[in-house]
């Protein structure tokens, strides 16, 4: 967890730095605000598939650990096979 939170770390100091610099930048008001606003959309962006992807990360995981458990409590040996394979799909998926 900690490059993760290394990486927002960054993400932000580099927004906050943008838009300090585009603040003291040399053009007109109209044009500054424009630009704070795109920077502001695109790290909005940003940000919303990071979470997409965390989201999806993690809804593989649940399902592979749900997959495991019917594996371990499956009555028959190709139904353990058949939840196993499942597992391995979603563990798959999440990295």
């Amino acid at each position: 967890m900690k490059s993760g939170k290394l990486l927002l770390g960054l993400l932000s100091g580099a927004a906050a730095g943008a838009a300090v610099g585009l603040l003291f930048a040399p053009k007109k008001g109209a044009d500054t605000r424009r630009a704070i606003s795109q920077t502001g959309d695109d790290y909005l962006q940003g940000a919303k598939g990071r979470f997409n992807e965390f989201s999806d990360s993690l809804n593989h995981k649940v399902e592979a650990l749900k997959s495991k458990t019917k594996a371990n409590l499956a009555s028959s040996k190709s139904k353990e096979k058949a939840h196993e394979a499942k597992a391995e799909i979603h563990n798959m998926k999440a990295s």
